[in-house]
């Protein structure tokens, strides 16, 4: 080792044994710990020797003219710290994840493992076709599926997410309208729908109006029929809709959509609930986009890929993206591109990638179908609901559960905040619940419903578990029944304490700064 030089540090490692849980400052623990000292003294920052003699530059006018301004920590220090930071966090492999419109659910790792197989994991999206027939067959085989468990005709592979999917189910939309000379311009959403779908339906330039939801939580089917005309391109219907419940009027809603000369797009990012049980198809749907990333055993969340593909009818299907595979009569699989189009598909609107979507999740989603087949995929939808039943019966009367009496639910529970004391509401249950164990429920969502709390239990979960988090829901309620004011400041047991979130959502604290008693020391 050479000459170093030192400077400060502004993290917080939370080494073991410091304490953490103790009374103290809001956001941490309290009293002088190991971090603390740490954080005090400097750290070297490692060197391989003096400065290299000045030579050549060969970066032109990109040379940095200030320091990078990183913080002077060894590999061993980084890897220590951010390791720590994983043992604060809560994933599935540590409990029940009850977020609810998420499916938070186990992805078994055979899944993974197939996705990590070298033909897979290592391509390349411009590889020679001919190099690249098993990865082809992958997509080909998972469109395939698709369109057998949704009943509809044909399907795109290349949208990235949910969001990205609905855009490509409106825009195939807008491509049939503008192929007949049909300038329409509303999009109808209820208000049981997913926020994402108004969102959806404005970035592709329609004007957005809501559709009222019925007392027991479902879409005013005369309401819809009144506003349709000549004006409406479609309606965008979330099914199981965000208050957890089937829309049972949906083929009564497409055929009135449809004589009305529209379409209908259904969000279908709940479509573990009916998996297996309903060919949305069946039910006069146009489009509708899969979450494979929710659905069918993939990553969720944390910013990993996701996956959307859209099933489209036979109406819409002409329209979709490019490119698609195609499969031959000899097995061999080529792919269908703007240059090769020519006269077969002239109404295409275009590409909604670059590429073919991502093959980490086709692999993991038809590993998944194949493992669980047509009858284990039943019992998916099957079991998703028993659990959200049973949730919502089991503490139907300890929490106020809104539609309770609409029949039952689909794969979420949903709760809210009437009947707690004045002062106590769903952000007190949901911190509470940290403490208890477990992440916290969706909360405040639907907005239909005050002070929602969202529950989705997911079908990978055994009855033990789910009682023990209906013990752990049911204490914090009665809880807060019984004025605990203590539930005000939870949660205790955590890293940290109740922070204040909005303030962290609209001035987060994303870049490292060198801390002011470091620079004065130089």
């Amino acid at each position: 080792m050479g000459s170093t030089e030192t400077t400060g540090v502004d993290f917080d490692p939370i080494l073991p044994g410091t304490g953490r849980g103790t009374a103290g400052e809001a956001g941490g623990g309290g009293g002088a710990t190991t971090s603390d000292s740490l954080a005090a003294s400097p750290l070297h920052r490692p060197s391989d020797g003096p400065p290299p003699r000045a030579g050549e530059d060969r970066l032109g006018d990109l040379s940095r003219t200030a320091p990078i301004g990183l913080p002077g920590l060894s590999e061993p220090e980084a890897v220590r710290h951010y390791t720590r930071l994983s043992r604060q966090n809560y994933a599935i492999d540590l409990g029940l994840f009850p977020l609810g419109s998420c499916t938070m659910k186990h992805n078994p790792r055979l899944n993974e493992r197939m996705a990590r197989l070298p033909g897979f994991a290592d391509i390349h999206p411009l590889q020679p076709v001919d190099t690249v027939q098993g990865a082809l067959g992958v997509i080909n085989e998972l469109a395939v599926w698709l369109i057998e468990l949704t009943g509809m005709y044909g399907v795109a592979m290349t949208p990235k997410a949910g969001a990205h999917g609905e855009l490509c189910g409106i825009l195939c939309i807008r491509a049939a309208l503008e192929a007949r000379g049909d300038p329409r311009s509303v999009i109808l959403v209820p208000e049981s729908a997913h926020g994402t779908n108004p969102a959806t339906a404005a970035f592709a330039g329609y004007k957005v109006e809501d559709i009222p939801a019925t007392p027991d939580g479902r879409v005013d089917l005369e309401a819809l029929k009144a506003r349709l005309g000549p004006d409406v391109a479609g309606v965008m219907i979330t099914n199981p809709n965000t208050c957890g419940l089937f829309e049972r009027d949906m083929k009564a809603i497409s055929d009135a959509v449809h004589a009305a000369g529209g379409y209908v797009y259904c969000d279908g990012a709940n479509f573990n609930a009916i998996v297996g049980r309903v060919r949305p198809g069946d039910l006069g749907i146009d489009a509708m986009h899969i979450n494979l990333h929710k659905t069918f055993s993939t990553p969720h969340g944390g910013g990993g890929p996701g996956s959307g593909p859209v099933v489209l009818s036979e109406a819409l299907a002409p329209y979709g993206p490019l490119p698609f595979t195609e499969r031959h009569a000899d097995r061999h699989i080529t792919l269908v591109e703007e240059e090769t189009v020519g006269d077969r598909h002239p109404h295409s609107f275009g590409r909604m990638s670059a590429f073919h979507g991502q093959m980490g999740m086709f692999t993991r989603a038809l590993a998944y179908i194949l493992s669980h087949g047509a009858d284990g995929l039943r019992q998916v939808a099957e079991d998703a609901v028993l659990n959200a039943n049973y949730v919502l019966r089991s503490l139907d009367k300890t929490l106020d559960a809104p539609f309770a009496h609409s029949g039952p639910c689909m794969h979420e529970a949903l709760f809210s905040d009437n009947g707690l004391p004045e002062g106590f509401s769903t952000i007190d249950i949901a911190k509470a619940l940290i403490d208890e164990g477990y992440h916290p429920m969706t909360m405040y969502f639907p907005l239909v419903v005050h002070g929602a709390m969202l529950v989705e239990p997911t079908e990978t979960e055994s009855k033990a578990a789910l009682d023990q988090f209906i013990g752990a829901l049911r204490s914090v309620a009665e809880r807060a029944k019984a004025g605990d004011s203590s539930l005000k400041s939870a949660p205790h047991f955590a890293p940290r304490r109740r922070l204040d979130e909005t303030l962290a959502a609209r001035k987060p604290v994303l870049v490292w700064k060198e801390p002011e008693a470091a620079k004065a020391a130089e």
